[in-house]
């Protein structure tokens, strides 16, 4: 079930949080919302489930829009908000069964779908204990098994994994990629290895606006633009091979990374390839070259780059 989003804009008093953004989420993707506090991803995502009303623009969940069908789309999305509400006197068993009739799940189906949640969230041992006895991780666990109890086509997870110990966390990303084989997935996070370790794609939004998007390492691509690459080379003085890789015509930046290892960071000019010059004036001087790898430009660079302004 695809969800299309045009000119989506919200505003809070003067503030616009969501400010004239369109996109598209298909069937079977995983979309990795990014952007710092307060750029309007979780106001995204509120409008996206009805939960509050855009001022301007339209969004279409599969065949339905939020204005005229808000009912069917509710029915169609499983939804886990950031602070994750519950009510923390109930066992868990009784709250997800509480859950599923709200749902509409018939009672002969009930216990045959509260099975199949508690096994995929991994709450067997927990579920007949009250949920304010539960640890931040397990009541996280509670809030996806609440989110994916009526089967729905499309799920949105903002902040999934917070308060989960490192492999609960393996489980859950691991959890997301299955689902979003069949089903639209977005969520939100501020652990960028997170996203790039779930999700098929990555927007990032500041301010409001989407300043990017595409998978990870297009967002790599355009951020960095020149080759970066780094050489080591020995047998050599270190001065001499830093002046000789200055001279290459190839070449924009040298810098010096490990004085003791003859290790440097060479930046090529614009639309150029240092490498092949590099090669053969290592070859011409009889140096050995021992390293000469690509320096990828870290999606936190790409983030911080893309949201300072």
């Amino acid at each position: 079930m695809d969800i299309v989003v045009e000119n989506l804009t919200k505003r809070y008093g003067t503030q616009k949080a969501v400010d004239n953004i369109s996109f598209r989420v298909k069937t079977g993707e995983v979309l990795g919302f990014l952007g710092p506090n307060g750029a309007g991803k979780t106001t995204t995502m509120k409008a996206i489930t009805t939960f509050l009303a855009p001022d301007e623009g339209t969004i279409k969940v599969g065949q339905w829009n939020i204005e005229d069908n808000p009912d069917e789309i509710k029915r169609n999305i499983g939804y886990l908000p950031e602070n994750n509400p519950l009510y923390e006197e109930m066992p868990v068993i009784d709250y997800l069964r509480f859950v599923a009739a709200i749902e509409g799940i018939e009672k002969d189906k009930t216990d045959d779908k509260l099975r199949e949640v508690i096994n995929i969230c991994g709450i067997e041992g927990e579920k007949h204990k009250k949920i304010s006895e539960l640890s931040k991780g397990y009541k996280q666990r509670v809030g996806l098994a609440q989110a994916l109890i009526h089967d729905p086509e499309v799920l949105i997870l903002d902040e999934p994994t917070t308060g989960l110990d490192p492999n609960q966390i393996i489980e859950i990303r691991e959890l997301i990629k299955k689902i979003g084989k069949e089903k639209t997935v977005i969520l939100s996070s501020h652990i960028l290895a997170e996203v790039e370790a779930t999700c098929d794609r990555i927007m990032i939004i500041n301010k409001g606006k989407i300043v990017a998007d595409g998978t990870a390492s297009e967002l790599r691509k355009k951020a960095q633009g020149r080759e970066i690459l780094k050489v080591t080379i020995e047998d050599a003085g270190l001065n001499e091979v830093f002046e000789a890789l200055q001279q290459l015509p190839e070449t924009e930046l040298v810098d010096i990374i490990d004085k003791s290892g003859n290790t440097f960071e060479v930046q090529s000019k614009e639309e150029a390839s240092s490498r092949r010059a590099i090669f053969n004036l290592c070859k011409e001087k009889g140096w050995v070259l021992t390293q000469m790898s690509f320096v990828e430009t870290k999606l936190e660079d790409v983030f911080r780059e893309l949201t300072m302004n």
